[in-house]
């Protein structure tokens, strides 16, 4: 299939159709596009720059007056058995290589030769009946379409890619789905800071504009350097050879330092405006400080105990980045146990203190025995005598900063720690939703069973690793060794012990298994009514050590179930976070040719139930067997696989990997939509996954009262963005504000906001009850009269979805419309 429309899953009416070109050849070097004889082609490819020795440089001869004849008629050649795998005889053939036009010389090597050559075949159209000319992918299709009604369609993707360009026989590029998974991770947290900084942005300056703060308005359009900087290096680090981990390890290094730095910029800026959108009085603006604390990019963030003096309360804040009203756990280290926790009111509010544990080696052990010994030696888990976590459920408005508060209790109150040793035989966690049932010997789960119906799901959860093929599973490729004894290694086997511990309080209850060193793995359920309480949060905290250990090892996180999702077995994965794409086994190809890659979630479902898994990262996914679903957590191969990076993956980083697992009902529809085709994630599952990706910012401020004192800053109670919620299936992309035209490096009075209306399936999920999630009935993007507070807008504009082109203009929001499954972008202007 050369040229076809490519239709969405969800376009009932074609509208979205996208006329799309194959290329009928290996890859898209001149040597294996300008025909189907590379060795021909080789000699097409002009490019000569003193130094470099290459086949192309070797067999390519410049074209003059003696040789143009021959060479338009070989080159011609080429372009017309190309031509003729298409019925309209058009062809498309790209000038060109990876790394290429890096050389001022080479622009005119390239363009003068083709010139000749081109001009010579034009000459004597009467003789070739062929027509050469530089062009673009428009003119392309348009010759195309001049001379095609009628095109072909398909659904879908391309994945998995594959090429035989080493053994004649296919190499599935399903590595690089999970290569490098803590970059991977990095990024979503630079791109979820970049996202809360730009929105918090945006409102502050213009508000602090329209009322007159001269001084916030100066330090508020100096930081917008820090905001364009952090841009740029997210979106360097959407190169192909970037996010998917493929570059040498000293590149990924410099990635890795930028995003850092993004990070910690876009975390000051959160913290600026913040301030200044809480503040009273915002002359003495003085800065915040986030509750983590990151020493490098190499080192996972750390939790700083918050001290809490008898006498002064210790304010945080918390600011919800989503449009919409939402329920999250806030979890912070003190120095006491004795708190008690306050909302915006001054309220007290339930919360629950948990034990901190830290793992530390038996000394007497240690002493006892020789180094290699003491490497096996027994661990000891203790308790921190002087650092507590106190969690608590936060009700948070639409992009909302909340200020809470923390207190000293009576000091004599003696903390709810009651150790207990595990009994034998299977271990139990449940809430009002739910029940799990885990094994008592490897602490994994193994069931779920909803109360409301009574149901019980089998839900094993499993970890293990493929063992790689040496080079042949790389950077690029997944590929197990087939020489292997076992198709899947236990990799917990050797670990050092196990510990299992399991804490439950009034907030939540969680179940850790420790395998020391490479998996920490906890499972936690929430009593809260709403709607954390009805999936099961996952953590795994991974470390692979240094190289060599680990090596060659695919380690993945398997759930196996009773659910029949068939024989062979399907599953969805989603696109981008845009839609989901149904997958389906293919056993002649391997499980590496049946793993797909995931940026949101996956799941696999039967008549009655689905179970999904939601990420916070890009990573693989597969469904090899029937009821299975699993995930590749991390890869470490020692050698190159040959597709272009020239060494192996040993920089893997200790990490920590985040969950929601889902099991909801599904109920047969009035009117059924034909999922086969077209299948959607609960409005549910689209909840949790966005509170996943974008979680509440959490900062603790100095010095904060509620009245006026000397060098104290007054705080607002509540500071709510919006007059009401967006609709629950209008996401919120970004509110950016855009550079000023004559001067790029400062901020103008618009801003580009960006939403996506979220399709859901209305028969997944229906009984999860999700609080203040109202929809639009119509095809309205927002709630009547939905307003900025205490921000005027000049104008709104629909553009294109760069925003580089006006489409119409609104009078008001009120008069956008989007469909489901829809990306938008509105240009709002703001009053000075």
């Amino acid at each position: 299939m050369g040229d076809f429309l490519w239709r969405q899953n969800w376009d009932p009416d074609s509208r979205t159709d996208l006329l799309t070109h194959n290329q009928p050849f290996d890859i898209y070097s001149i040597k294996h596009s300008c025909g189907p004889h590379p060795q021909v082609c080789l000699n097409f490819d002009f490019r000569k720059i003193p130094g470099e020795y290459t086949e192309y440089s070797l067999r390519a001869v410049p074209i003059d007056q003696y040789n143009v004849k021959q060479k338009a008629e070989l080159l011609l050649e080429q372009y017309g058995r190309t031509g003729s795998l298409f019925p309209h005889n058009v062809v498309l053939m790209p000038l060109g290589d990876d790394f290429r036009f890096d050389h001022d010389v080479e622009w005119s090597q390239q363009y003068n030769n083709y010139k000749m050559l081109f001009d010579y075949i034009n000459q004597n159209q009467d003789k070739y009946h062929a027509e050469v000319r530089f062009g673009t992918p428009s003119d392309y299709f348009n010759a195309v379409r001049e001379r095609t009604q009628n095109f072909q369609s398909l659904r879908g993707d391309f994945f998995v890619y594959s090429d035989i360009f080493a053994e004649g026989r296919p190499a599935y590029w399903s590595g690089y789905f999970t290569t490098r998974p803590y970059w991977k991770i990095l990024d979503r947290e630079l791109e979820s800071n970049l996202r809360s900084a730009e929105i918090l942005y945006t409102v502050a300056l213009n508000r602090a504009r329209q009322h007159g703060f001269n001084k916030t308005i100066q330090l508020l359009e100096r930081d917008y350097e820090r905001i364009t900087k952090a841009r740029q290096s997210l979106a360097l680090f959407q190169h192909h050879d970037a996010i998917t981990g493929t570059s040498k390890s000293f590149v990924m290094h410099d990635y890795a330092l930028k995003m850092f730095e993004g990070i910690q910029d876009t975390v000051f800026i959160q913290q600026r405006c913040a301030q200044t959108l809480l503040a009273r009085d915002t002359s003495g603006l003085s800065r915040g400080d986030a509750d983590m604390d990151r020493e490098s990019y190499e080192k996972l963030p750390r939790k700083v105990p918050l001290v809490v003096p008898r006498n002064e309360p210790r304010r945080i804040v918390l600011f919800n980045p989503l449009a919409q009203q939402r329920q999250d756990v806030v979890r912070i280290r003190v120095t006491t146990p004795h708190v008690k926790v306050l909302d915006n009111e001054g309220n007290a509010i339930p919360y629950q203190v948990n034990p901190v544990w830290n793992l530390t080696r038996d000394t007497k052990a240690t002493s006892d025995n020789t180094r290699e010994d003491a490497d096996k030696s027994d661990l000891v888990l203790q308790m921190a005598r002087d650092v507590f976590e106190v969690m608590f459920v936060a009700d948070l408005p639409p992009l909302s900063l909340l200020p809470c508060g923390k207190n000293v209790d009576d000091p004599s109150y003696v903390p709810p720690f009651e150790v207990k040793g595990m009994q034998t035989g299977d271990i139990q966690l449940e809430n009002h939703r739910m029940k799990l049932l885990f094994d008592g010997r490897s602490g994994f789960l193994k069931a779920i069973t909803r109360k409301a119906t009574g149901h019980t799901t089998q839900c094993g959860l499993q970890f293990a690793a493929y063992p790689s093929a040496q080079f042949h599973s790389g950077a690029y490729l997944f590929m197990p060794d087939p020489n292997s004894r076992e198709l899947e290694k236990d990799i917990l086997d050797n670990q050092h012990g196990l510990q299992i511990v399991i804490t439950s309080g009034p907030i939540a209850s969680d179940l850790t298994v420790i395998y020391h060193p490479i998996l920490s793995h906890t499972v936690r359920i929430y009593h809260a009514a709403g709607p954390l309480s009805e999936g099961v949060y996952i953590e795994n905290l991974i470390d692979f050590e240094a190289p060599p250990k680990n090596r060659e090892t695919e380690l993945f996180m398997r759930v196996v179930t009773d659910i029949s999702n068939g024989d062979p077995p399907e599953f969805y994965s989603d696109l981008n976070g845009f839609q989901m794409q149904k997958r389906v086994k293919v056993e002649r190809i391997g499980i590496e040719g049946n793993y797909f890659p995931i940026t949101n979630m996956a799941y696999i479902q039967d008549s009655s139930r689905r179970l999904s898994l939601l990420v916070n990262h890009a990573q693989g996914a597969a469904s090899w067997q029937p009821g299975w679903l699993e995930v590749m957590l991390d890869r470490r191969t020692l050698y190159d696989d040959s597709r272009g990076m020239g060494e192996g993956i040993v920089d893997n980083k200790r990490m920590l990997t985040k969950f929601w697992l889902l099991l909801e009902e599904v109920k047969s529809q009035d009117s059924p939509v034909n999922t086969e085709i077209f299948s959607r994630p609960s409005l549910f599952a689209h909840h949790l996954s966005n509170g996943l990706m974008y979680p509440a910012n959490l900062f603790v401020v100095e010095g904060v009262t509620e009245t006026v004192k000397d060098r104290d800053l007054v705080l607002n109670k509540k500071v709510v963005l919006l007059n009401r919620p967006f609709p629950c299936d209008v996401h919120l992309l970004n509110l950016r504000t855009l550079s000023d035209s004559s001067y790029m490096q400062f901020p103008s009075t618009s801003a580009l906001m960006v939403l996506q209306r979220q399709g859901y399936a209305c028969d997944v999920g229906a009984d999860v009850a999700i609080p203040q999630c109202s929809l639009e009935v119509t095809d309205n993007a927002f709630h009547k009269r939905t307003l900025f507070n205490d921000l005027s807008v000049g104008s709104i504009a629909q553009t294109s979805l760069t925003g580089l082109h006006q489409i119409q203009k609104f009078q008001s929001l009120d008069d956008v419309v989007m469909s489901p499954m829809e990306l938008l972008s509105l240009n709002m202007t703001f009053v000075l």
